[in-house]
């Protein structure tokens, strides 16, 4: 058996609203992106939504939206997919990591208190804001952040791309700080191909994300008229059609995760040295992005990530912490040590295949695989020989 790493859940709906898209006229900025745009914004109770070409414009356009710009240092974690930090350096600013919390990965409170704390001493001005990642659908401690943020004069960037559908305390994700972003690439919870969604409740950051997002151009220009310098950031209408159906599904499309997401947790239950995701405290609904398991140290990953694949199982090392990746280490000369807790975790975290239409048998033969490769035999029997016996 051979298991796919993830894929999209798609149906006769979204490919007759695409369909519906191609048997017209209008492919870009037309009703699909404004159908698309509500339904988000109804779903996590924003004023706001504006659809982009993907998760990294949204956040791109956050930045500029809060005044962050040349020489301004952001406040934000190391452990993310780079396009978090990246979206910092599009507008010549300077990311300041801040270390995990070693249970929930997200960005540890009490270590950001103490750096902005030391950051805004040494800098004043230039500290303009937090950009907090609510990593593999697990939303960071928001109510310490907000603190810190309102202390410091800063603004509250979320890094929703994950976490669609999670709630922090009761509070969507995306819509707790000034603005947030999300992303529908196709191994996301649900997808428009590429594609995202920036929420805000302010109404001239919306107004700014829309020229923005459009070359500049603002609603009260002409026909090639652009008012300030813009990007091409526009999501197309077959996204939108395709992404209008999705999020009208998202509560579906969630719930199927979190079932594959329990028959893991269930089958690697007597795994030896295999640490298990969960929810933190703070979470009350956790938006299943991926499925990360832990590796003791006397776990090789690389290894095991090399077993796998020889069993049909494909495996993904999630995250390389940005502070090493090559462009981050030449660029601002930092060094392995620098983030210990999120350097444990990258070196211990390891993806397995996880998307909302797996089969019960698919999770058994990958935890089954999983159990071989370590050498151990997992106590859970497979889902068919339950049935039989």
């Amino acid at each position: 058996m051979r298991i796919p790493m993830c894929e999209p859940d798609i149906t006769a709906a979204e490919r007759e609203a695409v369909d519906e898209v191609l048997r017209g006229t209008t492919l870009s900025i037309g009703p699909r992106l404004e159908l698309f745009e509500r339904r988000i914004a109804a779903y996590v109770g924003a004023r706001h939504a504006a659809g982009v070409s993907s998760g990294t414009a949204g956040l791109h356009l956050c930045m500029l939206a809060a005044g962050v710009g040349e020489y301004d240092l952001v406040l934000t974690t190391p452990f993310s997919f780079v396009a978090s930090a990246n979206a910092i350096m599009y507008v010549r600013a300077r990311p300041v990591f801040v270390d995990i919390e070693p249970n929930a990965l997200t960005i540890d409170p009490q270590r950001l208190a103490d750096t902005a704390r030391v950051v805004s001493r040494r800098h004043g001005r230039r500290l303009k804001a937090i950009l907090p990642v609510h990593v593999f659908g697990q939303t960071a401690d928001m109510d310490p952040i907000l603190e810190i943020a309102e202390r410091h004069g800063l603004a509250v960037i979320e890094d929703a791309c994950e976490a669609i559908g999670a709630t922090y305390k009761g509070r969507p994700a995306g819509t707790i700080g000034d603005a947030g972003a999300f992303a529908f690439y196709p191994n996301k919870q649900m997808t428009t191909g590429e594609g995202g969604m920036v929420v805000t409740n302010h109404h001239g950051w919306d107004a700014l994300f829309r020229s923005l997002r459009n070359q500049g151009r603002d609603v009260f220009d002409g026909w090639l008229a652009h008012s300030r310098l813009g990007y091409n950031y526009r999501l197309d209408e077959l996204s939108a059609a395709l992404g209008a159906v999705q999020a009208q599904r998202l509560d579906e499309l969630l719930e199927k995760r979190a079932r594959v997401a329990a028959w893991y947790e269930e089958r690697l239950a007597s795994l030896e040295g295999v640490e298990r995701p969960g929810p933190a405290a703070w979470t009350t609904r956790m938006s299943w992005f991926v499925y990360v398991v832990r590796l003791a140290p006397r776990h090789d990953r690389d290894r095991l990530i090399r077993e796998l694949e020889a069993r049909g199982v494909p495996a993904r090392p999630y995250f390389p912490p940005i502070h090493l990746q090559p462009f981050y280490r030449g660029r601002f000369g930092l060094r392995p040590g620098d983030f210990p807790v999120t350097e444990a975790a990258g070196a211990s975290c390891l993806a397995l295949p996880f998307f909302g239409t797996m089969r019960e048998e698919q999770v058994d033969y990958v935890c089954g695989a999983l159990a071989e490769a370590l050498g151990l035999e997992p106590r859970t029997e497979p889902a068919a020989r339950r049935a039989v016996g």
